[in-house]
């Protein structure tokens, strides 16, 4: 179905109003002839610990599995945020960003997931052989952005709600997402740019305001817009990695400090960095995110706990 125009789609590509679109592939050309990548460990281990049980009717857990995905439990409900247990971050399985560090939780020790909440088309975000494996165990909703029905489809996934930017879909009683902006771009294929929509998500899941931030640039007055219209989320989820060289990677994705930035503009009771750690899909070392989380949190003077990098595996309720 053809989508309506709009401030951030212009009848066939979407964009960000008032920001730079993407980087063309000049300047990626420059950011790999100019920088050299700090080098990364080939693995890293990772303490699996047994899920915590679902939360009381009034609560919700999140265990970070890796990069952006974020097992979120209710009492009620079971949602995965950008779910990718591949090896790869890749449209191949034999060459791309290889994982360095396993997922926090097995696919299969994962309860039944009912809703998963897609932010973008990047393969690093939108797994293919992923979803696919959910669809065949669990059939899960996929809420996400204009334009990846059928991509989703081919991955049969046979329940799919996409939503433009403010829009809300509720599944369940107390149950509800709504897709919120994000600073960021699409693209799976090289003359594909744009053709889907990105953005975050708000979910309103067990008498709690949870906030998935997605992949997104730092705007000075975007997430103050989000955390007046959609309210002070209790927790967080908040990108820190892939961010050097600022010149290139500050249109589509925030460093730590900005990160922290965020979580003082909507509102936050609770963050936890997401997005670092797992791929090498920048310039900057595998721990550096996270030492400069903390220097920010510093700097910021930002409530002890509030606002950390638990690693794979653990969980923080709600």
């Amino acid at each position: 179905m053809p989508h309506a125009t709009s401030d951030h789609f212009d009848g066939k590509t979407f964009f960000n109003p008032g920001e730079e679109s993407d980087r063309g592939l000049l300047d990626l050309i420059k950011w790999k002839l100019t920088s050299r990548a700090a080098p990364w460990p080939e693995r890293v281990d990772v303490a699996r610990q047994p899920l915590p049980p679902a939360p009381a009717p009034e609560g919700i857990v999140a265990t970070c599995v890796g990069h952006s995905t974020v097992l979120l439990r209710t009492a009620s409900a079971t949602i995965l945020t950008d779910p990718i247990f591949s090896e790869r971050a890749s449209p191949v399985p034999w060459a791309g960003p290889r994982r360095v560090a396993p997922p926090g939780v097995d696919f299969d020790a994962m309860p039944r997931v009912d809703v998963v909440l897609l932010s973008h088309d990047h393969f690093d975000h939108c797994d293919l052989p992923t979803l696919r494996r959910l669809a065949g165990r669990d059939d899960p909703l996929v809420v996400a952005p204009l334009g990846h029905r059928s991509l989703l489809a081919g991955a049969g996934l046979r329940r799919v709600v996409e939503l433009d930017w403010w829009e809300t879909h509720a599944w369940a009683p107390g149950l509800e997402a709504m897709l919120v902006p994000a600073l960021h771009w699409s693209r799976r294929r090289p003359f594909g740019t744009n053709r889907r929509l990105w953005g975050g998500f708000m979910l309103r899941a067990g008498g709690r305001l949870c906030y998935f931030a997605g992949d997104t640039g730092y705007n000075e007055t975007l997430f103050s817009e989000i955390g007046r219209r959609c309210g002070a989320p209790d927790l967080a989820l908040l990108p820190i990695g892939a961010y050097e060289p600022r010149w290139f990677m500050r249109t589509a994705h925030m460093n730590p400090s900005e990160a922290v930035r965020v979580h003082r503009d909507v509102g936050a009771s609770r963050s936890i960095a997401i997005h670092w750690g797992t791929f090498q899909l920048t310039d900057e070392g595998r721990e550096e995110p996270v030492r400069a989380l903390g220097e920010a949190v510093e700097l910021a003077g930002v409530g002890a706990g509030a606002f950390d990098a638990p690693p794979p595996g653990a969980s923080v309720s709600a």
